[in-house]
């Protein structure tokens, strides 16, 4: 059934703003925690002592037990981070269960939770401790030119989990299904919208984000043969065809144009800058330090603390670029449909569903916003439209 056209809803954008505003605090406070927990393991030498506690011993003066390098870091790896993620599980377990129930935003049990929590660790672990094995062999093999290597490669996992993503990690969380008799139409509309955007896709599927959200959600994802429109059974519920259809639009123009292997170059360009620094990092706390050299297990804190340190102070910039190719997508998706209203009303539904905030300071765009605000994409499409007074967000 199709919905009548909506606008922001004042009510919602003020516990939008609450929501946000409480959200952005634990971030700020999960940074810091962190920060100060890698340091102490810095300044206290504690990665020193234990590498040393788990570096050969002689059992009765005969017999020498040497651990594989391989098995030194892993465990230094459970010990370091695997403490931290037990400390704050109750602020994990605040922010992503407490928090949005407190706000009607989740509908996920607590069962539900756990399971997705374990289900996160165990495929983090399976994804990246072979990753962070892989880092410290190109250390150990190549201890000058490491870095080149490792951001390389990051950028090629990426490339690689993008492609087998829909079809491998993300059914591990959703279940997912071809849309039923009753969406054969707006199956058939989304399918020409990408023919007509020159992307062939592998079928419309719906995925059951209810079970955990109310919020609503739809994507273009996968590489080549897993390329596939996924649609969140929340938006199907809630938006109506026209205004699918403009979403859709939007996350055509990514690969209309070419923001995926474009996306990579730039990833690739922060990877280089982001090792480069941990490189140069790494060779300062070898001088200063009692590490022996940057393939020294016990650097690993230093190391996850640097590249940490970067990635914060490149994520505006990253952030930038990000909220630039979306606004071009925007302006794709109201070129392509010719649908500026119903682009207006998804927004604005996007807002009022998803309880977000349509109006956010600007530093507060600049420093988190990958996309630029709703209200902003809202004015967009009322001036495709026609000249209108600037939209008053309540």
């Amino acid at each position: 059934m199709e919905k009548s056209d909506t606008s922001i809803d004042p009510d919602r954008q003020l516990r939008a703003r609450q929501y946000a505003r409480i959200r952005r605090r634990l971030w700020a406070l999960r940074l810091v925690l962190d920060g100060i927990y890698l340091l102490l393991w810095v300044q206290m030498g504690w990665a020193i002592q234990l590498r040393q506690a788990l570096t050969p011993r002689a059992a009765g003066g005969l017999l020498t037990i040497i651990l594989p390098w391989w098995i030194e870091l892993a465990l230094l790896t459970l010990i370091i981070f695997g403490t931290w993620a037990l400390v704050t599980l109750p602020l994990g377990y605040y922010s992503g269960f407490v928090l949005p129930h407190r706000y009607d935003l989740s509908t996920q049990t607590r069962r539900g939770w756990i399971i997705d929590l374990f289900k996160g660790s165990m495929l983090g672990a399976m994804l990246g401790l072979p990753l962070l094995f892989a880092l410290y062999y190109t250390i150990r093999v190549v201890p000058i030119t490491w870095w080149i290597w490792a951001a390389g490669g990051f950028t090629l996992v990426t490339a690689v989990l993008t492609a087998i993503a829909p079809v491998l990690l993300m059914p591990i969380f959703y279940k997912f299904k071809p849309l039923a008799e009753e969406h054969a139409e707006l199956e058939e509309r989304l399918t020409l919208l990408a023919q007509k955007a020159g992307t062939h896709v592998h079928g419309v599927f719906s995925f059951d984000m209810s079970r955990r959200t109310r919020a609503g959600n739809a994507a273009l994802v996968g590489l080549g043969r897993t390329r596939r429109i996924i649609l969140g059974d929340t938006l199907l519920s809630e938006f109506t065809s026209d205004e699918i259809e403009t979403i859709l639009a939007h996350e055509l123009a990514h690969h209309a144009h070419k923001d995926i292997p474009l996306m990579l170059v730039v990833q690739s360009m922060f990877n280089f800058i982001t090792f480069f620094l941990a490189s140069q990092g790494m060779n300062w706390a070898i001088t200063n330090t009692s590490l022996t050299d940057a393939a020294d297990p016990a650097g690993l804190p230093i190391l996850a603390l640097l590249m940490g340190i970067t990635s914060f102070l490149t994520m505006p910039l990253a952030n930038a670029f990000s909220r630039w190719r979306e606004s071009l997508a925007d302006d794709y998706a109201l070129e392509m449909t010719l649908k500026p209203k119903p682009f207006a009303s998804a927004m604005s539904r996007l807002a009022n569903q998803n309880l977000a905030e349509a109006d956010p300071e600007q530093w507060v765009v600049f420093l988190l916003h990958s996309h630029p605000p709703l209200r902003d994409r809202i004015q967009k499409a009322y001036r495709f439209s026609s000249p209108v007074p600037e939209v008053e967000i309540p």
